[in-house]
C-alpha cells in the first residue's frame, strides 16, 4: 500500500485538530475563532442567497456552516465547492485593482475548505485553499494548492504538541556539522543567532536559549495560516504552511512551505517568479526573485534574493543583497553584498559590510578529511575575483584579498589590508592600511552609502556602519603592536643579529623607535609577519612605515571626530567637562552583536542575565540590545577619549594637548578631503579607461568627471563643516 489513506467523506474538511489534542469544551475552530483579527457579526444564509448560490453552480456540504456579513452577494460566487466552516465578511459588487490588474471580487472556481474571507476579496481559480484566514481586499488568482496542516510551525524552529523533537528545524550556521546550530524563529536578527551560534561552550546558555524559543510559540495544534490585508497572490503552484503579512505580493512561486514572510504597507515583500522556499523567516521588506532557492533560512529585513540565488542553512543579515551564487552554512551579519553565478560561500562568520567578488570560493574544505572548517572574517570584507580561500580563516576587518588561489590557510591581524599571493616568488604579501592610502573614496563611500541604504522602517537590529569604530581601533591598536614588533625584529636581522636574540617587548621598543622617525629607515628592511599562513613561505609586511603611520592617523581621526561628536551634542561642553565625564582607561575588548558593538563586559551581563532568567524571552533581550543601543555613543566617545590619550602617551587632556589634537585632526579630515578627490580621480585619468571614447567630451557626457562626483562634493563640504565645529569647540577652551 502506499501512502494515499481512504477515509469518508463525511470527514472531508472537518476534524482538523485530532480529538487527543482539542482542550476540554472546544471545538477544531477554538483557536481559528481567536486569529480572526475583528470580530464581525456573522450571520447564516437566507433562503434565496442559496438558490441564488447553487443556481451558480456552487456546492457546499452543509450550508449550515456558510457563514456571511452584510452586505453579502451571491452572484459574486461562482462554480466553486465549499466544505467544513466557511466565513465571508462583506462582499459587493466591487473591483480590486493591483498594478493595473482588475480583478472582481468575490469567488470563482475555487475549493474552499473550513476558511475565513475578509471584506471584498477576490478568489478566482484556486483549486484547494484549505485552512486560512485571508484578510481584507486580498487578491488570489490561480493557486494549486494552498493549505494549513494543523502542525504548522510557519517557520519557527519549534515542535508542535505529540510530536517528536527529530521534527524540530535548525540552522546549522558557520560549520556544517551542526556544532553551532540554532532553532529559528520570528523575530531572530543577526545579533540573537550570533549569540546562540558563537557561545558554545557556554552549556547552560544553549540549553536556556532553546527553553526560550520554544516557550515563545504556542505549542497547540490547530492555528490557521494567514493571508494580511491587501495581499496579492497570483499564478503559484504549493503554498503551504505559510504565513503571509500585509501588502505581500507573491506571483509565480513554485513551492513555499513552512514560512513566516513578514510585510507591512510601509514596507511590503515580494516574491516572483520559478522561487521555491521551505522552512525560513522573511523579513520586512524583502524582495525574493527569478528561481532563487533558499531552505533552512532567515532573511533579515530589506534584503533581497535575485537571480536564481540559493540560501541554505544560513542567516542573511538586513540591507543585503544576494544573486546568482550559492551560500551554505553561514551567518552574515547586514549589509552584505553577492551578485556573481560563480561565487560560493559557505561554513562561514561574516561581519557585515562584505562584498564577495566573482569567482570567489570561500570556504572550500577539500583541505581537510572532515567538513568541519570555518571561516570569519570582520567588516568590510572582500575577496577579490576568483579568491579561493580554504578552512580554517580569520581575516581582521576590511580586510581586500586580491585575485588568486590561496594554498594555505589564513589569519590576518592588519585591518584594512590588502592580502596577495606572490605566486612567482612563492610568498604572501600584506600591505597593512592599504584603504586609508590608497582607496580613500570607497573607504569614506562605505562609510557613507551603508546608512543611506538602510531604508528599513523597523530597526530592530542596530548596526553601527562606521569604519573607524571601536572594533577598528583595537585591531588597529594590535596591527601597531604587531608591526613594531615585525620590524624590530627585522633591524636586528639587517644587523646580522637573530631575531631571537631580545625578548619581545625589546624588540617591541626598537621597532617602536624605527618607525616613529621622521624618515622611513624600513626601506631596506623586510619586514616578515608571523603566523599569519599555515605554510613555511615568507609573509612580507609591504610598507610597514607607512601603515604605521597610517593607522596612526587613523586613530586620532577616529578619537577628534567622536569627541567633537560629544561636544557638538551638548554646546556647553568644554576641554575639561569632555575629560570628567568620558575620563577613564581604554574599554579594549568589544563583540560585534550583529551590528551592534558592545564592551565584551556588558555583553557577558546580558549573558548572564539570560542564564538567569532575569530576560525571559527574546523581546526582553532584544529591550537589552536596544538599552545597549543608547548607550553606545557615550561608550564609543568615552573609548575615543582614550584612544586619544593613549595614541599621544599623556594621562590628561591639556590644554596644549587638546589645540594639537584640533589641529591634527582638521590636517587628517583635509587630508580625507583630498585622497577622496585623488583616488576617485584616477579612474578619469588612467589612459586605458579612455581608450572606448571618441575624446574627452564623450567620456564627461557617459562617465562625468571627478569634480562633478556627488560624494566628492559631499565630502568638501563636511570638510567645511568639520573646520568651523573645529573653531567653535576651540574657543570654548
Amino acid at each position: 500500500m502506499g501512502m494515499v489513506s481512504v477515509v469518508g467523506s463525511e470527514k472531508f474538511g472537518r476534524g482538523f485538530i485530532p480529538p487527543q489534542y482539542l482542550p476540554p469544551g472546544q471545538d477544531e475552530y477554538y483557536l481559528r475563532n481567536q486569529q480572526v483579527p475583528r470580530p464581525v457579526a456573522w450571520r447564516h444564509l437566507r433562503a434565496e442567497e442559496i438558490e441564488a448560490l447553487v443556481k451558480n453552480g456552487n456546492t457546499c456540504d452543509d450550508w449550515n456552516e456558510f457563514w456571511v456579513a452584510d452586505p453579502f452577494n451571491p452572484h459574486q460566487i461562482k462554480n466553486s465547492e465549499f466544505v467544513g466552516m466557511v466565513r465571508i465578511a462583506r462582499l459587493e459588487n466591487v473591483v480590486l485593482e493591483y498594478h493595473e490588474l482588475q480583478t472582481p471580487t468575490g469567488i470563482t472556481n475555487s475549493l474552499i475548505i473550513s476558511c475565513d474571507i475578509g471584506q471584498n476579496s477576490a478568489i478566482h481559480g484556486v483549486e484547494h485553499l484549505a485552512h486560512y484566514i485571508v484578510g481584507d481586499n486580498v487578491i488570489l488568482l490561480n493557486i494549486g494548492e494552498m493549505q494549513t496542516t494543523n502542525h504548522a510551525k510557519f517557520g519557527n524552529g519549534i515542535v508542535k504538541d505529540g510530536e517528536d523533537e527529530e521534527v524540530r528545524i535548525w540552522l546549522d550556521l558557520i560549520n556544517e556539522v551542526g556544532g553551532r546550530a540554532v532553532m529559528p524563529f520570528d523575530g531572530m536578527i543577526a545579533a540573537d543567532a550570533y549569540i546562540w551560534a558563537k557561545y558554545r561552550d557556554d552549556d547552560a546558555l544553549i540549553k536556556k536559549l532553546g527553553e526560550i524559543t520554544q516557550k515563545q510559540f504556542d505549542s497547540r495544534r490547530g492555528y490557521y495560516g494567514t493571508v494580511g490585508d491587501a495581499c496579492v497572490i497570483k499564478n503559484c503552484r504549493i503554498i503551504k504552511d505559510v504565513k503571509i503579512g500585509p501588502a505581500c505580493y507573491i506571483k509565480g512561486a513554485n513551492k513555499l512551505k513552512n514560512l513566516t514572510i513578514h510585510s507591512s504597507e510601509d514596507e511590503p515583500s515580494q516574491i516572483g517568479e520559478g522561487v521555491e522556499l521551505v522552512n525560513g523567516i522573511i523579513g520586512m521588506g524583502c524582495h525574493i526573485f527569478y528561481g532563487c532557492k533558499a531552505v533552512r533560512f532567515v532573511m533579515g529585513s530589506n534584503s533581497n534574493l535575485k537571480y536564481g540565488a540559493r540560501l541554505i542553512h544560513s542567516f542573511l543579515g538586513d540591507n543585503s543583497t544576494v544573486s546568482c551564487c550559492e551560500l551554505l552554512h553561514n551567518l552574515i551579519f547586514p549589509a552584505h553584498e553577492q551578485h556573481h553565478n560563480n561565487s560560493f560561500l559557505t561554513a562561514s562568520l561574516v561581519l557585515g559590510q562584505s562584498n564577495i567578488a566573482a569567482g570567489a570560493t570561500i570556504g572550500s574544505n577539500h583541505n581537510s578529511r572532515a567538513n568541519d572548517g570555518e571561516i570569519q572574517a570582520g567588516r568590510g570584507f572582500w575577496p577579490g575575483l576568483c579568491v579561493t580561500l580554504k578552512h580554517y580563516c580569520r581575516f581582521a576587518s576590511f580586510t581586500l584579498l586580491a585575485k588568486g588561489d590561496y594554498p594555505a590557510e589564513l589569519d590576518i591581524p592588519l585591518p584594512f589590508s590588502l592580502v596577495a599571493d606572490d605566486v612567482s616568488r612563492d610568498r604572501l604579501r600584506v600591505m597593512p592600511a592599504f584603504w586609508w592610502m590608497y582607496n580613500m573614496y570607497a573607504l569614506a563611500r562605505n562609510t557613507w552609502k551603508f546608512p543611506a541604504r538602510d531604508t528599513r522602517k523597523t530597526k530592530t537590529q542596530p548596526i553601527e556602519f562606521d569604519c573607524l569604530a571601536p572594533d577598528t581601533v583595537e585591531e588597529m591598536f594590535t596591527a601597531l603592536g604587531l608591526l613594531e614588533l615585525w620590524t624590530g625584529k627585522a633591524a636586528l636581522r639587517a644587523k646580522g643579529r637573530s631575531d631571537d636574540s631580545i625578548s619581545a617587548e625589546q624588540a617591541r621598543a626598537l621597532g617602536r623607535e624605527v618607525l616613529g622617525k621622521a624618515q622611513d629607515e624600513t626601506a631596506g628592511l623586510e619586514v616578515l609577519g608571523e603566523n599569519m599562513e599555515d605554510s613555511d613561505r615568507p609573509v612580507v609586511i609591504v610598507k610597514a612605515y607607512r601603515a604605521y603611520q597610517a593607522y596612526r592617523q587613523m586613530l586620532h581621526y577616529y578619537a577628534v571626530k567622536n569627541l567633537l561628536d560629544y561636544m557638538k551634542a551638548d554646546s556647553s561642553a568644554t576641554r575639561e567637562s569632555v575629560a570628567k565625564a568620558l575620563g577613564g582607561p581604554r574599554e579594549t575588548r568589544w563583540a560585534n552583536l550583529g551590528g551592534l558593538l558592545a564592551p565584551e563586559g556588558d555583553v557577558a551581563r546580558l549573558l548572564e542575565d539570560i542564564k538567569k532568567g532575569k530576560l525571559v524571552n527574546w523581546p526582553a533581550i532584544h529591550e537589552r540590545y536596544a538599552q545597549m543601543w543608547q548607550e553606545y555613543p557615550r561608550a564609543k566617545q568615552a573609548h575615543a577619549l582614550a584612544t586619544l590619550l593613549d595614541l599621544l602617551g599623556s594621562k590628561r587632556l591639556s590644554p596644549e594637548l587638546w589645540d594639537a589634537a584640533l589641529d591634527e585632526g582638521l590636517r587628517i579630515q583635509q587630508y580625507v578631503r583630498d585622497q577622496v578627490y585623488v583616488s576617485r580621480k584616477k579612474d578619469y585619468e588612467d589612459p586605458f579607461r579612455q581608450t572606448t571614447f571618441r575624446n574627452a567630451a564623450e567620456m564627461k557626457a557617459v562617465v562625468g568627471t571627478a569634480e562633478d562626483n556627488s560624494f566628492v562634493k559631499q565630502v568638501r563640504k563636511d570638510t567645511e563643516a568639520f573646520a568651523e565645529l573645529i573653531e567653535s569647540v576651540r574657543k570654548r577652551g
